[in-house]
């Protein structure tokens, strides 16, 4: 996975190719899909919701630059794996995912890992996780409209943001990386994507991310 989907398509931080190749990846997914856990592409994981496709973690999470980074946020943990690879580099995780179904399986998950540097939350990840802040990555795996502005104001300066924008259900969103400064912020985008809809709390009682 890690040669023929990753390294092959230009990812070079050797901290996320080393995690990448130490997760079982099939852990966190269905059963019934665990023989396609290293294919190169997304798998359904309940709730509507899927764990993203290798490279995309990959792509993200090297955006990130976590190099000398203290304390990461996650919105949508959603399997709980993109929380074990920052976990594998940085020494505090928090992961916020509003289907509780999913973050308590993604808690149980992590924890028969060995993972005790990630904290997991049930709630709405729009709102990020402000009395942990500042942090000095942010990323959220689930697209949204407009760039949640409690999560431009819970990064550190110096630290980056790394989301999909766009509607929901559209074809394709953009990947977009924020990064804090003394005079503000600045934006590049990183490639096209597909996630499903960040979905805030008031939106539905039976809400679905990521």
């Amino acid at each position: 996975m890690v040669s023929e989907q990753i390294i092959s398509r230009d990812i070079k931080d050797q901290a996320v190719l080393a995690a990448m190749r130490r997760i079982p990846r099939h852990r966190f997914v269905p059963a019934l899909y665990s023989a396609f856990a290293y294919n190169d592409g997304p798998l359904p994981i309940g709730h509507g919701q899927t764990i993203s496709q290798p490279f995309v973690v990959a792509l993200m999470t090297e955006a990130l630059a976590l190099q000398g980074a203290k304390k990461v946020l996650e919105v949508g943990t959603g399997s709980g794996y993109q929380a074990a690879i920052l976990a594998e580099i940085v020494p505090n995780v928090f992961t916020i995912e509003i289907v509780e179904p999913l973050a308590t399986e993604a808690a149980q998950t992590l924890a028969e890992l060995g993972y005790r540097n990630i904290r997991t939350r049930i709630g709405d990840g729009y709102q990020g996780w402000p009395e942990e802040a500042p942090f000095d990555a942010i990323i959220v795996t689930a697209s949204s409209e407009q760039v949640p502005q409690p999560l431009l104001d819970q990064l550190a300066v110096g630290g980056r943001l790394v989301l999909p924008v766009g509607k929901a259900f559209q074809e394709l969103q953009e990947l977009v990386l924020y990064r804090r400064t003394t005079k503000g912020y600045e934006r590049s985008r990183l490639a096209l994507v597909r996630f499903v809809p960040l979905i805030r709390k008031d939106q539905s009682t039976q809400p679905d991310k990521r």
